[in-house]
């Protein structure tokens, strides 16, 4: 099966099954997984934090970043195209009492800097308490500029806020610009970065930030049902996926693009060639077309994608540039199969 759905369908590779069948574990609640702490002093170093905590998800670690920056009442501001806004169940408003405050994602997904200035709000109590900025690197697998992260920065910093990073393709965003990850992490007081997408790790995230904050998080992560025991045969791949996947990364952005090239040629298609940055294709489906019926018929050439008038197209490393030649040359008797009768 060739899946373009999401880089979250990457196997872990040989290197990473045979760490974690030889794995030291602990339990990891007590601190005790020499593995987990490993990883974590490991992430903490690499991106330049006093701290790291190795979690299950991307959406927890995003919620425990939240819910330790954050009290009940306080609000946090981010893109309306945020996946910790959009995309993660309301979590931060329903286990954490901690209001949102979406403004509107540029083409480039940045938010207007005037605008986060002009949505904090006055230390007066009709209001909830703007204590948090949130930002995302890549989002929609487009890269935010180094210059506006140093500017939202001084931003969060002058107006008395902390800023965390929903990183969970920094990764993406480092390789696209030809930099390290940690030119990136930089400029925020937390960072989650997802190792089971495009990293390749079956399971886990990691959330950076100073002693004080991992250790509220540590809190959260308990009371949430979070805690986990013997995980460091999960982190051994979590380790690996940090060391060894990043790089390579780049294949995954030229396939994108290879890809971007061939469905702009299609007239069933369109698709902006500049808003391919990474490994994240957004292609709009002709209306004469129906979306479902185009799923079913590529599934039977044995291609996942999902269904949608606009079809995201993601590539990792389990898709070669010969998987992306396959679905080009098929997506033709497909889309004929596909096509609405007037």
């Amino acid at each position: 099966m060739i899946d373009f759905r999401s880089d979250t369908v990457t196997q872990p590779t040989q290197a990473m099954r045979l760490a974690m069948a030889s794995a030291e574990v602990g339990d990891d609640v007590y601190g005790d997984d020499p593995t987990v702490n490993d990883l974590q002093e490991m992430a903490a170093d690499m991106f330049g934090f006093d701290s790291a905590l190795f979690v299950s998800s991307g959406t927890q670690a995003n919620l425990l970043a939240l819910m330790a920056h954050c009290e009940r009442g306080d609000e946090y501001i981010c893109g309306q195209q945020a996946h910790n806004y959009k995309f993660e169940g309301g979590g931060a408003a329903v286990l954490g009492s901690i209001q949102p405050q979406p403004l509107t994602n540029q083409a480039d997904g940045t938010i207007l800097l005037a605008e986060i200035a002009a949505a904090i709000k006055p230390d007066d109590v009709h209001f909830a308490r703007t204590r948090l900025l949130s930002l995302e690197n890549t989002i929609g697998g487009k890269v935010l500029p180094q210059a506006y992260l140093a500017q939202a920065q001084t931003l969060a910093f002058d107006k008395g806020l902390k800023i965390h990073l929903d990183g969970a393709r920094v990764a993406n965003a480092a390789v696209a610009q030809g930099i390290k990850i940690s030119d990136i992490t930089q400029y925020f007081d937390s960072v989650s970065i997802c190792l089971s997408k495009g990293l390749s790790a079956p399971v886990g995230s990691i959330l950076l930030g100073d002693e004080r904050l991992i250790a509220k998080a540590v809190r959260w992560r308990k009371m949430l049902g979070g805690g986990m025991r013997q995980v460091g045969i999960l982190a051994a791949a979590a380790k690996l996926a940090l060391t060894e996947q990043v790089e390579r990364l780049s294949e995954d952005h030229a396939n994108a693009l290879f890809l971007a090239q061939g469905l702009a040629e299609m007239t069933a298609f369109s698709v902006d060639l500049q808003q391919v940055q990474t490994n994240i294709v957004f292609a709009t489906l002709d209306k004469s077309y129906d979306p479902k019926r185009l799923t079913q018929a590529l599934l039977k050439y044995n291609i996942h994608i999902s269904a949608g008038t606009t079809v995201r197209f993601v590539t990792h490393k389990d898709i070669s540039q010969q998987d992306v030649l396959h679905l080009l040359k098929v997506l033709t008797p497909c889309l004929a199969e596909s096509r609405l009768v007037k």
